[in-house]
């Protein structure tokens, strides 16, 4: 079937510090040399929740439109779980709307979280099967550790969370077979802490002296660490391509393939 609809990937988010600058940078890139056609609203940080549902109501009647994403964090003034239980679910290409990480929770996948699943693909993709393993998630937020933690589960790892009150931090480390750190505090995780041969997933993304870098001692993790990812250039691409990924997805969902029946 020919999907003649306008794939538009619509992009939100008020004026932001340099580090969520430099990811949103990042993120267009792609879609300037894909299929995919994006739209960047730069809204002032002045703009109201009001405003801002509105137009994200606008957006969520259009049928031309099959994704929306909004750059977090936003202003204080703005409570992110409105903003993105506002969304249509089948328009949340970030995976964040409540219905999605239910579904997730419910081994009923719809649109998943990107970096965690960005993270299942790259493991799949490097064939590397992680069936049994003990997963240690260091870092609980919305975005990637507790999506993290419940795609591991449904992979069949025995799964173990950690997060700012967790005590002696090097004692569950150190007991991962594969090891996800997305804390955002440069060289929170030592070398030695990691299992020789560990799978280390460093999804951080710090600014040090002008440069990026991850959470993990990566010049020296990676001589004792079996496979572990670089910052930039590890987890941060997948990210990127699972967006993709969501957002064609997304427009699959809305249009049936076989008969063209809208879903929304």
């Amino acid at each position: 079937m020919k999907l003649n609809a306008v794939q538009a990937w619509q992009w939100y988010w008020l004026a932001q510090i340099q580090r969520h600058k430099f990811m949103s940078v990042v993120k267009q890139k792609p879609v300037r040399k894909s299929v995919f056609f994006s739209s960047l609203y730069d809204l002032p940080e002045s703009t109201t929740e009001a405003e801002l549902l509105a137009l994200i109501d606008k957006l969520n009647q259009n049928n031309k439109i099959d994704g929306i994403l909004i750059q977090l964090p936003l202003p204080a003034h703005i409570d992110n779980a409105t903003i993105l239980e506002h969304i249509h679910p089948a328009k949340d290409v970030d995976g964040f709307h409540p219905y999605n990480i239910g579904s997730l929770c419910q081994r009923k996948p719809k649109l998943r979280p990107c970096t965690p699943r960005g993270i299942m693909t790259l493991l799949e993709k490097s064939k590397i099967n992680i069936k049994g393993m003990h997963a240690v998630v260091v870092g609980a937020s919305n975005i990637v550790g507790r999506p993290m933690s419940l795609e591991l589960l449904l992979a069949g790892c025995t799964t173990t969370v950690t997060h700012r009150h967790t005590t002696n931090l090097r004692q569950h480390v150190e007991t991962a077979d594969l090891l996800i750190v997305a804390v955002g505090k440069p060289g929170i995780i030592l070398s030695e802490w990691i299992k020789p041969g560990a799978i280390v997933i460093d999804v951080g993304i710090n600014r040090v002296n002008d440069k990026i870098v991850g959470d993990v001692e990566f010049a020296t993790a990676q001589q004792r660490a079996g496979w572990i990812t670089p910052v930039p250039g590890g987890v941060g691409p997948m990210t990127v391509a699972t967006l993709m990924q969501n957002t064609l997805q997304a427009c699959e969902q809305y249009y049936d393939i076989n008969n063209q029946a809208l879903i929304r």
